[in-house]
């Protein structure tokens, strides 16, 4: 089996994304726009804004910031910039406690794991590499991002993963939203839904799906 999981109120609390990598990106974004502008990637981010300034392309990110809009764009380069600052020390990751055990035993017992998360893998890598507990990403084995997948919610998103992960009945999807664990379900994955006490998901109904409270519930 492999288990895959998202990261905003499921392996970490919403609130180191949201207020922490946020504010740490917020006042670098017009800076890190002109400085790689020979970067394909920043290239490709900032036409997709469709702004003709760089002053513009920082309004319309702050106000998909402000919105929580899961924007492609937005997520490239706010992925860059967390990448250099947990490649400067100046950020590290935050998990709940029962996550770093649980991820180390399952990967002993031989469980695949694997990512699913609205951050953009370049954002992804650095969050389980720079932890209190050591270097997480050394146990997962794939990454997948609403560019290299698609949306959260929509099913064909998980039938993609399941091209490269392998039988979807082999696969568990572990996040705090129940429309993710619904689509998920559609394609055929085993799901669990993840009850945070203190998240924003911590009283929404999950449905048919499971539910845990804390990573150890998993046999």
């Amino acid at each position: 089996m492999t288990i895959v999981l998202d990261i905003e109120g499921t392996t970490s609390s919403t609130e180191s994304v949201h207020v922490g990598l946020y504010a740490y990106a917020r006042p670098r974004l017009g800076a890190w726009i002109d400085a790689h502008g020979d970067d394909p990637a920043v290239r490709a981010a900032v036409a997709e804004i469709g702004a003709a300034t760089t002053e513009e392309a920082v309004r319309i990110l702050h106000e998909w910031m402000d919105g929580d809009v899961k924007a492609t764009p937005l997520k490239t380069l706010q992925g860059q910039i967390w990448a250099a600052g947990f490649a400067a020390g100046e950020l590290t990751a935050h998990f709940f406690a029962d996550v770093p055990p649980a991820l180390r035993a399952w990967h002993a017992a031989g469980r695949g794991l694997a990512v699913f998360s609205s951050g953009s893998v370049a954002s992804q890598r650095p969050w389980f590499r720079h932890t209190g507990y050591g270097d997480l990403s050394v146990l997962v084995g794939h990454w997948f991002d609403t560019v290299n997948a698609g949306p959260k919610r929509e099913p064909a998103s998980y039938a993609r993963i399941a091209e490269t992960l392998g039988d979807p009945a082999g696969l568990l999807f572990l996040s705090d939203v129940p429309a993710e664990l619904d689509a998920a379900a559609a394609a055929g994955w085993r799901t669990t839904g993840v009850r945070r006490p203190g998240e924003p998901n911590s009283r929404v109904p999950f449905g048919p799906h499971p539910v845990i409270t804390s990573f150890e519930e998993i046999a």
